[in-house]
């Protein structure tokens, strides 16, 4: 666990905190399907249905949400962010009409979007410029061995398949969101700057919208995370329908993805040490990703069970590869082309990009490469190239208009691994 949870101090605390409610979201992820449908009686289409507009609304949320850390502060929003998607979690229990279902979804998603954007606000004014990346990084791979953990419990669940096993995960899950609410009220309480706490005239108060050269970074790295459906939604579909590779694939695909992460994030994390590497690993991944979106395509010209598994489990190494090295570089330029003042609205409107990649990635991924087959994955992988390359203009632009050295690690140089007083916390 040292190797994924940073010792000592904040980071530490913020680890904890997601790693307690990454389990509960594990148990809920395998389950919630099956159990909105079964259970409840709900039809797949209702269930996507009220998905998309929870999504939608959370991406929109997201930004003033961020907003209120800014004002208010980080710390207090995202214990109540917390405590919100608990709460709405926990109605999950009791719903069993659609329009309750479809105000308790919108609610979870508008929530979860907000305590993202806090959560991120708060690690930026808690660790210095030149750590946060790697804080990132352990928070990722603490994050995946929480999830592991927590569908290893859903799984049960699942074996189970009674109402009270459903319901027990979901509880689970509600209860996690709670403990971490309480974890983040043990960290400090940082202070605002002057900038922040000014109450500014309604239009100056979402400064994020009026900057271009950042929402285009942001529009960037959603096309980037494009990739997230690949391993939920299309790959299991492209191994039954266009593969023979055997139904077992799935699961390993997924292992590969969540042990890679947990062992290997915080070392590529480490190669990123300002704007200038994080655009180059950002352009790296989009290379990295083509190349797996070849291999990917490739898996429908196995002649045999054996040769087309080979090939999507080399597919999976090459596109976690490319995952990691686009979060590192991302999280970089998240943070440091934000105002210090502006983290929160910042986090909010870059952190959208996750929500509008859950909304439209699984219809349109699975539209362009179930339809289109090699050519669509051919098309994606020239998505991934095209904006990985991209990035790099595109910060240095927003850094020229910031007034930085987009060469610079920030406002703060990052000490040598093994360097400094940060050393000595790990």
């Amino acid at each position: 666990m040292s190797r994924i949870i940073p010792p000592g101090g904040a980071p530490r605390k913020l680890a904890l905190a997601q790693l307690t409610n990454s389990v509960g979201d594990g148990a809920y992820y395998v389950c919630s399907a099956l159990y909105f449908s079964r259970i409840v009686g709900l039809s797949p289409t209702a269930i996507g249905a009220a998905l998309t507009l929870g999504w939608a609304l959370g991406a929109v949320a997201g930004v003033p949400l961020g907003h209120l850390a800014d004002r208010r502060g980080p710390r207090g929003t995202a214990v109540l962010m917390s405590l919100v998607t608990g709460a709405a979690v926990a109605s999950f229990l009791f719903v069993r009409s659609y329009p309750a279902f479809l105000v308790a979804v919108c609610v979870y998603a508008c929530a979860q979007c907000g305590l993202a954007a806090a959560r991120q606000a708060l690690l930026a004014a808690l660790v210095e410029p030149g750590r946060r990346t790697e804080t990132r990084a352990h928070l990722q791979s603490t994050v995946n061995a929480g999830l592991a953990l927590g569908a290893a419990l859903g799984g049960v669940a699942l074996q189970l398949d009674t109402e009270a096993a459903y319901l027990a995960a979901f509880a689970l899950d509600a209860l996690s969101f709670v403990a971490a609410g309480w974890l983040l009220l043990r960290l400090p309480a940082p202070a605002r700057t002057a900038a922040a706490a000014e109450l500014l005239p309604g239009g100056r108060r979402l400064a994020v919208l009026r900057d271009r050269p950042y929402a285009v970074v942001s529009l960037l790295n959603m096309v980037m995370l494009l990739y997230m459906p690949l391993l939920s939604v299309v790959l299991p579909l492209w191994i039954v329908q266009r593969t023979e590779a055997p139904g077992w694939t799935v699961s390993a695909l997924l292992v590969v993805n969540t042990v890679s992460v947990v062992l290997f994030q915080v070392r590529i994390a480490s190669r990123v040490r300002g704007l200038g590497s994080a655009s180059r690993s950002v352009r790296q991944a989009g290379l990295v990703l083509l190349l797996a979106c070849l291999v990917f395509a490739s898996s429908s010209l196995g002649t045999s069970a054996w040769a087309a598994g080979a090939l999507l489990l080399a597919a999976a190494v090459v596109q976690v590869l490319g995952e990691m090295l686009l979060g590192a570089g991302s999280w970089e330029i998240g943070f440091d082309l934000a105002p210090a003042d502006k983290q929160g609205q910042y986090q909010g409107f870059y952190g959208a990009g996750t929500a509008v990649a859950r909304l439209v990635g699984p219809l349109l991924l699975t539209t362009l490469i179930l339809s289109w087959g090699f050519s669509g994955w051919l098309v994606l992988g020239g998505l991934f190239l095209t904006a990985g390359t991209a990035m790099g203009p595109a910060v240095r632009r927003a850094s020229a208009r910031r007034g930085g050295d987009p060469a610079a690690p920030g406002a703060v140089p990052r000490p040598a691994p093994g360097a400094g007083a940060g050393a000595a916390a790990h």
